[in-house]
């Protein structure tokens, strides 16, 4: 598990932005960053701004690691196409976001989590690693023991997002399937990404 888990919005103040789109948001209220010098904004470099798109991304899938995240840049340059959609599809095709975007849970750091603890298995086998990567028709699937949790039925029935089309997903089974690999212009992102400033940072 991230260990920014339970200052999760301090990201969003950081950054300057409401990261996951959620009602809970400090920076609803307080448009500037953390900190005494929070409300003190420049112009920021070339750099700043690759830098930024960077951290949100990085941010907004739990704060993944920076190995890991390199390692997604390198797969993204390895395979054929656009890269920074590459990084997107690669990004979308963890197990942790296929349960964040199917619904089970609230929120992606309560998805990492909830795959840690052993409650998903993956074409029938329980899978604990959040950062699996999931191919186009596997069957995802919250374990029998774990489909009594009451914050199952309470994602599920949310109305704070909704499950995208790139994805197929039945509540009353608690079963999915991610149906192709999506763009950019795919996923619900509740603030502008921009992982082609993410290829240029890595590019430098």
């Amino acid at each position: 598990m991230t260990k920014r888990t339970e200052s999760k919005y301090k990201i969003d103040r950081r950054l300057q932005v409401n990261l996951w789109g959620r009602a809970k948001s400090p920076i609803n209220k307080r448009e500037y960053g953390p900190g005494q010098h929070g409300q003190r904004r420049k112009k920021p470099s070339d750099y700043g701004v690759q830098l930024m798109a960077k951290q949100k991304l990085k941010g907004y899938y739990g704060n993944i690691s920076e190995r890991q995240f390199r390692k997604y840049y390198a797969e993204a340059l390895r395979r054929k196409g656009d890269n920074s959609e590459n990084l997107i599809g690669i990004l979308e095709s963890r197990l942790d976001a296929i349960v964040y975007r199917m619904k089970f849970v609230p929120t992606v750091f309560a998805a990492r989590q909830f795959v840690s603890h052993g409650h998903v298995s993956v074409n029938g086998q329980r899978v604990t690693v959040p950062s699996y990567m999931i191919k186009v028709g596997d069957k995802i699937e919250v374990r029998t023991k774990s489909k009594q949790l009451a914050t199952l039925k309470e994602a599920s029935e949310s109305a704070e997002r909704d499950v995208p089309e790139y994805i197929d997903v039945d509540h009353s089974k608690y079963a999915g399937e991610l149906k192709r690999v999506p763009g950019l212009k795919d996923v619900p992102y509740p603030v502008q990404m921009e992982p082609n400033l993410v290829i240029e940072f890595y590019s430098r």
